[in-house]
């Protein structure tokens, strides 16, 4: 492989002398304080996938566009968080490199959650009426939906970033720096969802009701007041347990990231030149990212349409027509909180898993369990459709909570999903002369795409076989099944110990 600007002897000397040593190693709390941030940004992530979709159809955008507005966080990916990668690679801020983009970012999550929270509200004051249809509200909503969005991942990509450059090439405390983070998303995906299960917030925040905006909207409303109150108090417990140096004053011995005497063809790799970096990746890299891409095709139909799922399939009901639909939305956010219990559990444990079997192999076992389940909720939505209740009726316990189930046993595939493919791809682009901003990035570019495919074609796929979120679940199921066969039988089965360059 012909390597970009840098002799391998180069190269070689420079990752020697910036290993940390026991010395100036980071302590773990500190490491953990900082993966906190995960927190704050997953309560948010929870309320939009429990909440938002349902919310969209009540303002009157059809089932099969909904899927359109979901569009924006693929495509933002795509293109802002390798582009704030790079620039936080090279940010010579006396406040750091990462942490000036977490604090813009989390600025702009509490101003899109005001937006979205208000959507009803400024449709409203435009001069929308009531009826069944709000194309001034659903304006408001989309901007700041793709504000949200945005702005989420201005925040993660460089939070993910900070804690690979407090990591250093020690490839254990950077499994374990990405477990925590994992962990911390689990338990802001347990708050979140608990929050969106919960119909009183109104009750509590009884200004949020407005003419506009009915009892579900302020619900909605009510929960974006709390989730800004988080993402505050998680920036700051994040960002003071730092305690970054200005880019300039970084020696030989700092983090991890070499910042200016990386290479300049990569580092150098602007939005219009950043395809470029692909043709100097290994056959690692690729497979990692080939893994991470069908895992995605699989993810994104569940985690788009899960309440939808439930609400709908389960329940039968429909938005805007009586007490079902709602009432499955709620069991949903219940089912993904049982999730998100089961996927802190499993990134408790994630780092012993990886050390006896390897990184590879468990990636590979907890894609075909995510296949599996998505196969057994088709085989319980054709067992519905085919039974008897409808209407005020409710649907059979037995079938609700083999419903939990299935939502609670997918924690495991989700904990796999957020933790090893970032510890994989930190510890194998290090020598190829990335920062780690940047490198976050090229994994976020094997994550955007396939929910771009997902995005624009899930709705009319569903469409073409008559409705329902049956047939992309089908798609998710078979596209999770390739990556785990992928994964278990191309990548590396165990980690090495100590740290090295690794390609």
């Amino acid at each position: 492989m012909t390597v970009p600007a840098e002799s391998h002897s180069q190269r070689a000397s420079r990752v020697r002398s910036n290993v940390r040593t026991p010395q100036n190693r980071v302590p773990l709390k500190r490491i953990f304080r900082v993966a906190s941030m995960g927190c704050g940004i997953q309560f948010g992530w929870a309320l939009q996938l429990s909440l938002l979709t349902p919310y969209v159809q009540e303002l009157g955008i059809p089932h099969a566009w909904a899927s359109l507005v979901w569009l924006c966080g693929p495509l933002s990916g795509f293109l802002v968080q390798p582009l704030v990668g790079h620039m936080s690679d090279r940010c010579t801020s006396r406040f750091g490199r990462r942490r000036p983009f977490i604090v813009a970012g989390a600025v702009s999550i509490v101003i899109a959650v005001l937006i979205i929270g208000h959507s009803a509200d400024i449709g409203g004051l435009l001069g929308d009426k009531s009826s069944e249809s709000k194309p001034r509200a659903i304006v408001a909503f989309v901007l700041g939906f793709w504000l949200l969005d945005v702005a989420n991942n201005m925040t993660q990509g460089p939070c993910r970033a900070l804690l690979a450059d407090l990591t250093g090439k020690d490839q254990r405390r950077t499994r374990i720096a990405n477990a925590y983070f994992s962990l911390f998303m689990a338990v802001g995906n347990i708050l979140g969802f608990a929050t969106g299960s919960y119909s009183g917030w109104f009750n509590i925040f009884p200004f949020t009701v407005t003419s506009f905006c009915s009892i579900n909207c302020a619900n909605l409303k009510s929960a974006f007041f709390l989730d800004i109150a988080f993402i505050l108090l998680t920036s700051y417990v994040s960002i003071s347990a730092a305690q970054e140096l200005p880019l300039s004053s970084i020696g030989s011995t700092s983090s991890a990231d070499e910042s200016l005497e990386q290479s300049h063809h990569s580092q150098e790799a602007f939005l219009w030149e950043l395809f470029d970096i692909f043709r100097y990746l290994t056959g690692t890299i690729w497979i990692i990212l080939t893994v991470t891409a069908l895992t995605w095709i699989g993810w994104f139909p569940f985690l788009l349409f899960d309440t939808d799922w439930m609400g709908r399939e389960i329940y039968k009901g429909k938005p805007n027509e009586g007490q079902n639909y709602h009432m499955g939305v709620r069991m949903g956010s219940f089912g993904l909180m049982l999730n998100s219990v089961v996927l802190g559990l499993t990134s408790i444990v994630m780092e012993r898993l990886c050390r006896k079997w390897g990184g590879g192999f468990v990636w590979g076992v907890s894609n075909i369990l995510m296949s599996f389940c998505f196969v057994a909720m088709l085989i319980i939505s054709f067992v519905a459709k085919n039974m008897e209740y409808f209407g005020n009726d409710l649907p059979p316990g037995i079938i609700v909570i083999a419903s939990l189930i299935i939502f609670a046993v997918l924690g495991v595939p989700l904990a796999v999903t957020y933790s090893i493919p970032y510890a994989m791809i930190t510890t194998r682009t290090e020598s190829l002369g990335l920062g780690q901003g940047l490198s976050m990035g090229v994994l976020n570019i094997a994550i955007v795409i396939p929910q771009v495919i997902v995005s624009l074609g899930s709705g009319p796929w569903d469409q073409l076989f008559g409705g329902g979120n049956s047939p992309a679940f089908a798609v998710g199921a078979v596209a999770a099944f390739s990556s785990g066969l992928v994964a278990i039988l191309a990548l590396p089965r165990s980690y090495a110990n100590k740290p090295r360059i690794h390609v």
